[in-house]
């Protein structure tokens, strides 16, 4: 039996437990989430989990692994303290929003050897995966330009966004990473704009709501980038990649198959609804990825380092928003330094 603790009952804390929970072989022992209320109960309950604090999950050596899903506030302590107890570790993206603190975690854990997947589910998706492997066998020929569409269905609240980290270390952030999965090499210049053009409250908040972001890579290969907090018709998800020879599609999924026609014109189904109907096979698929992980050694998709590079590509964009300038990366290169 696989002995598993999961921090935090919310949202997406809520979909990796069950996903674990579901898993063959599994326990998810633990809950942990300070917040009181009926959802985080019911969920316990749906588990069988013990309500617990964090000190107890780290003292008990029967728990083999942690998937860390609070808030991103709390991600950083929580993977320092796996690794020094040896647990094996899955953390919701961003590690921290503070760039130095991300540098001194990855380090950390990198020198513990403990095991360390972070939560990039887009690589776990089976038409991403799909698109991917279609690249790596050469049958489309070299990847020459990427092109990836991010928009929220509504902006979040305000008082999400004040604590998110921005749209960049937010939502880009999957971008970012999926980039660099797709080219297999790194970025060597990041050119960002962005502006408030839904919501003057969240240009108050001191972020932005739409943007366009430029990549190239070390190659000179191109990806292009738009993030957006609103799509009139929903959840919008999509990326093409012009290869060499083909050029390949990730559309959005509707909620419905079902095409109604009449002289009126066709009727199909609106995609789905947010990221987290979108991309449900994903999350699954992620678990059973820590799973391996955690049973037979196998890597994950998703390491430590590629966290700290998506989010280095995510401060290089703030930075160029607010230079107006593109930003030169190297492996050092840190905000702090623009």
């Amino acid at each position: 039996m696989t002995t598993l603790a999961v921090f935090g009952a919310g949202r997406i804390g809520r979909v990796h437990a069950l996903n674990a929970a579901a898993l063959p072989g599994v326990s998810v022992r633990y809950l942990v989430d300070p917040i009181a209320n009926p959802g985080r109960d019911d969920l316990a309950a749906r588990l069988r989990a013990h309500v617990a604090e964090a000190e107890q999950v780290f003292a008990d050596p029967s728990v083999d692994g942690v998937v860390i899903a609070s808030s991103t506030d709390t991600h950083a302590a929580l993977m320092l303290a796996a690794s020094r107890a040896g647990k094996a570790i899955f953390c919701e993206k961003p590690v921290s929003l503070d760039f130095r603190t991300v540098e001194e975690v990855s380090a950390a854990i990198a020198a513990s050897g403990v095991t360390c997947m972070l939560g990039f589910q887009r690589r776990y998706d089976p038409n991403f995966s799909a698109l991917r492997d279609r690249i790596a066998s050469g049958r489309a020929g070299r990847l020459e330009h990427v092109v990836m569409h991010t928009r929220d269905p509504a902006p979040p609240p305000i008082a999400y966004v004040e604590r998110s980290g921005g749209l960049f270390r937010d939502q880009a952030i999957h971008d970012f990473d999926m980039a660099r999965y797709l080219l297999g090499e790194e970025i060597r210049t990041v050119y960002a704009v962005g502006a408030c053009l839904i919501d003057p409250a969240i240009g108050a908040a001191d972020d932005v709501d739409t943007a366009m972001v430029t990549l190239t890579s070390a190659s000179g290969r191109f990806v292009q980038m738009v993030n957006c907090r609103r799509a009139p018709f929903g959840y919008d998800q999509r990326l093409e990649a012009l290869c060499e020879r083909e050029v390949l599609y990730v559309a959005n999924r509707p909620r419905s198959d079902l095409v109604v026609a009449s002289a009126a014109g066709f009727l199909t189904s609106p995609p789905e609804n947010y990221f987290i109907e979108r991309f449900a096979d994903a999350y699954r698929l992620e678990m059973e990825g820590f799973l391996a992980l955690l049973r037979d050694g196998a890597p994950p998709l998703a390491g430590i380092a590629d966290g700290l590079e998506a989010q280095r590509l995510a401060e290089a964009a703030l930075a160029s928003t607010r230079s107006g300038l593109p930003v030169q990366l190297g492996p050092d290169w840190r905000p702090d330094a623009a």
